[in-house]
């Protein structure tokens, strides 16, 4: 598996507003697309994630990110962890700190429309809430709903990527099974059909010449009586 950053997009958003890198460097080093990086910067990607800076959290050494902003064809390397200490499974929803409850509102909103397909219940155990609050969330009850705008919950400190990552994935999976591809129904005829040539005797029939005898007698419901010109007429009076 490629080595990345724990959270590559906040990582991402953090060298791009506190270091001179290029979007290749920096795409390079999270594991993202350049055009996913330029989105970032044009502020269309990445929306409300806060920046991690990726040399505290041990991600890279400081002399690796100098080099790379000295050189733009140098690629940063991830710095490896001296002890890696296996994550023990958890089980049941996750113990949210006191000071990023707060936050939890503002996360769920984000996963509401960004992730439909996440149910409830998944949110519910990524963050640590309950049921009540997403739903109120959802329609817009809920008591801050004025306050409260999407950011997304790796940025804010209460979940990693890689379980959102998992998260998304696992619904995306459940949602494509339990709604297979439905048939589209009839489809409108092929050109063709619609234009295809008429039959030799209905172009026949059409190209012969009109009998107006017959079109006067339909109309008129038979032949009428010839008018008498005024030198028949008489004057016997």
């Amino acid at each position: 598996m490629t080595d990345k950053p724990l959270m590559p997009l906040a990582t991402a958003v953090w060298l791009i507003e506190n270091t001179s890198l290029s979007f290749d460097q920096i795409a390079d080093f999270c594991k993202l697309h350049p055009l996913q990086v330029k989105g970032i910067a044009d502020g269309d990607v990445a929306i409300g994630v806060r920046g991690i800076n990726p040399i505290t959290n041990n991600q890279v050494a400081r002399e690796e990110l100098d080099k790379a902003v000295a050189d733009p064809d140098y690629r940063m390397k991830l710095a490896r962890a001296k002890t890696i200490v296996a994550e023990k499974p958890r089980k049941g929803p996750r113990y949210t700190p006191v000071s990023k409850r707060q936050n939890r509102p503002d996360a769920i909103l984000w996963l509401v429309r960004n992730h439909p397909e996440v149910s409830d219940a998944q949110i519910s155990k990524l963050l640590g809430t309950t049921k009540s609050t997403i739903q109120s969330v959802r329609d817009r009850t809920h008591w801050n709903s004025q306050n409260i705008t999407p950011q997304d919950p790796v940025g804010l400190g209460l979940c990693s990527q890689i379980d959102l990552d998992n998260l998304v994935r696992k619904a995306a999976a459940r949602k494509a099974k339990m709604f297979p591809t439905l048939d589209q129904g009839p489809t409108l005829k092929p050109a063709s059909e619609t234009t295809a040539p008429k039959p030799k005797e209905e172009e026949e029939e059409r190209q012969k010449p009109i009998d107006l005898d017959k079109v006067f007698a339909n109309l008129g419901g038979g032949k009428t009586e010839p008018r008498k010109d005024d030198d028949e007429a008489d004057f016997s009076r």
